[in-house]
């Protein structure tokens, strides 16, 4: 590996939330592509498939929406940190999150809040708990928010509220912990080839083409706007323009025009049916 892309990742250890496929299964391979001996730790409740046996990857199953259980898992971590990677900084990518489609509280009041569980508070309390080693060893948190957080989501309402909070929270946080050795960003990809929409009740290919990536191109992207010291990236080309344009209108305006897009998608997802 050449040594300007090793500069790319000074990391001794990294820990990913929901690497077991998608968007964290391809920072765990992008990761250990670039620096085989860094130490990986997986939380998500199924291994990742399919994952090279040469990387340095402990997998901690835990289900990020169980409290008790994330504090059982930070245990495991923080004892891998001291006994495999003692030294170096460290870096938090909280990935982990679902969405679902469909009026609220579809497909009901208790996925709802399972969504808030993972998408906000698994983010929320891993940084809390975390973060003391990460201001002793330096590092970065990497939160994965969406273009969803730049605009209202009819169908997709509680989805997108969390992505809006993951953004806002990132950027706060980033100014709170400026100068202390711990960098904040947040990812926002559009939609991308992963498990995302058959777990939120929409088939495959009901985004157009156009605006998705694959998993692999919106990690090589993060990673390199992270490397830059950047804030926050929005992934694809096509992708910031539309959420450029979107944060310059009226967020009244943008409602009723989210809405005429997204209900099109159920359309896809039901097969035409309506209701």
């Amino acid at each position: 590996m050449p040594a300007h892309e090793m500069s790319l990742l000074p990391y001794s250890a990294v820990v990913v939330t929901g690497g077991s496929s998608g968007i964290g299964k391809s920072f765990i391979s992008h990761i250990g592509n670039v620096k085989r001996e860094v130490l990986i730790c997986n939380l998500s409740r199924r291994r990742p498939e399919a994952i090279s046996h040469e990387l340095n990857l402990r997998h901690i199953e835990c289900d990020l929406a169980d409290a008790d259980r994330r504090r059982a898992a930070v245990a495991e971590i923080l004892d891998l940190l001291d006994t495999a990677a003692p030294a170096g900084p460290v870096l938090l990518i909280n990935n982990a999150g679902f969405g679902a489609y469909g009026r609220f509280p579809h497909p009901s009041a208790d996925e709802q809040l399972g969504m808030i569980d993972l998408n906000i508070a698994a983010g929320v309390d891993l940084t809390a708990q975390l973060l003391p080693v990460l201001k002793t060893r330096g590092g970065a948190i990497m939160n994965v928010a969406s273009t969803a957080a730049f605009q209202p989501t009819p169908f997709l309402a509680t989805y997108g509220a969390t992505k809006a909070f993951v953004l806002h929270w990132s950027l706060g946080l980033r100014e709170e912990l400026r100068g202390s050795g711990v960098h904040v960003m947040a990812v926002c990809p559009g939609p991308t080839s992963t498990e995302f929409f058959r777990r939120a009740g929409l088939q495959q290919g009901s985004v157009p083409d156009a605006f998705g990536q694959t998993s692999e191109a919106v990690v090589t992207e993060a990673m390199a706007a992270l490397a830059r010291g950047r804030g926050h990236v929005v992934t694809g080309w096509k992708n910031k323009v539309l959420t450029f344009v979107s944060s310059k209108v009226p967020l009244t305006w943008v409602g009723p025009i989210s809405r005429r897009v997204l209900e099109r998608y159920r359309l896809k997802a039901s097969g035409g049916g309506s209701g």
